[in-house]
């Protein structure tokens, strides 16, 4: 198996709803270049890299970065080369190797200990080979590590915490991803804060999904963050996850202050927001931090807007409810001052 960039467990992933987001941005925009600044899984940008000649990716999460230059990312790399680790990553035998970080820490919990020890001893192994490996062909093994590890981890999608009562068997596997080749393309992968990515922006439409409640996505996914980074931090709490760092204050009480400087910011033609209404769940955590009529409100100073709806079955990773879920688009014309477009 070779996985694609979707192939992934993320909270929020708009990968059921990217055909129907294609075809609004196609119906209702006009350009050449196009930025997914909160891009999360990437899945938009891999859909719309087709028809653009120019993309910006950008996340703050530093295993997503490695994600991105894994798939989109310039550099040469040598397939037969990556076919030879991977055969020697299948053929691991946990008996054979010691315990290690991954182990120490995660064996029994997130992953069997069998597993723990296959999966720590690859990332030390990668490391090790640095000397050997082109850039790109470190971020692909790495990149593939993680999605492997995604894959079996003992989680309902995210880091936050482990299911308690499985009983964990050995089912971890080694695949790789399978980078996108594209012609004459311009592609900027970032890992930056958003709201001073676009003071250097230049484009035509930018697509916009941030955090909305107060779910910090560098504490939701802390494995993933550990293994890319791989400074093996001392680990606190029941879920073992590193000291505080990389917060968002879109997840925050300023999250609309900080909202509007964004918009207010960009440089570009057309504005695709994505919403969701969370903010009617039970749960406080999941509540959206910026209300629907707030957003209208922003984005009514840019230009003129269209909103669109679809109904969707939210990817929730937890116990939160979320009753008649919808998922809201906002297109904004910048310039216009006429109520439609």
């Amino acid at each position: 198996m070779k996985f694609n960039i979707w192939n992934r467990r993320y909270t929020g992933s708009k990968y059921k709803l990217s055909e129907w987001l294609i075809n609004l941005i196609n119906e209702n925009c006009k350009g050449e270049a196009f930025a997914e600044i909160f891009a999360g899984t990437a899945v938009l940008t891999s859909k719309m890299l087709p028809i653009m000649k120019k993309v910006y990716i950008n996340d703050f999460l530093y295993s997503n970065e490695i994600i991105y230059e894994a798939f989109f990312g310039e550099g040469s790399y040598n397939t037969e080369k990556i076919l030879i680790y991977k055969k020697k990553y299948e053929k691991l035998f946990s008996n054979s190797l010691e315990d290690n970080y991954i182990s120490e820490f995660f064996g029994g919990k997130y992953f069997s200990y069998n597993d723990a020890k296959k999966i720590g001893f690859i990332r030390e192994d990668i490391e090790k080979n640095s000397f050997n490996l082109t850039k790109k062909e470190k971020n692909i093994l790495i990149a593939s590590l993680l999605y492997s590890v995604d894959r079996i981890a003992n989680t309902v999608g995210h880091y936050d915490a482990y299911i308690k009562k499985n009983v964990l068997s050995d089912k971890f596997i080694f695949n790789c991803i399978e980078p996108y080749k594209f012609l004459n393309k311009e592609i900027y992968i970032s890992r930056k804060d958003a709201n001073e990515l676009v003071k250097e922006l230049d484009c035509d439409i930018v697509y916009i999904d941030p955090p909305y409640n107060s779910r910090q996505y560098s504490r939701f996914y802390h494995l993933l963050e550990n293994i890319a980074c791989w400074k093996k931090p001392i680990l606190s709490g029941e879920a073992l996850k590193p000291p505080v760092e990389n917060m968002s204050e879109y997840c925050r009480v300023k999250a609309k202050d900080i909202f509007t400087d964004l918009i207010l910011k960009l440089n570009c033609k057309y504005i695709v927001v994505s919403y969701s209404n969370t903010y009617i769940t039970k749960s406080k955590t999941s509540q959206n931090k910026i209300q629907l009529e707030d957003i209208k409100k922003i984005l009514r100073k840019k230009g003129s807007i269209k909103i669109f709806e679809k109904k969707y079955k939210y990817f929730n990773t937890g116990k939160t409810e979320f009753k008649n879920h919808k998922e809201l688009i906002f297109i904004v014309k910048v310039g216009k001052t006429n109520d439609k477009f």
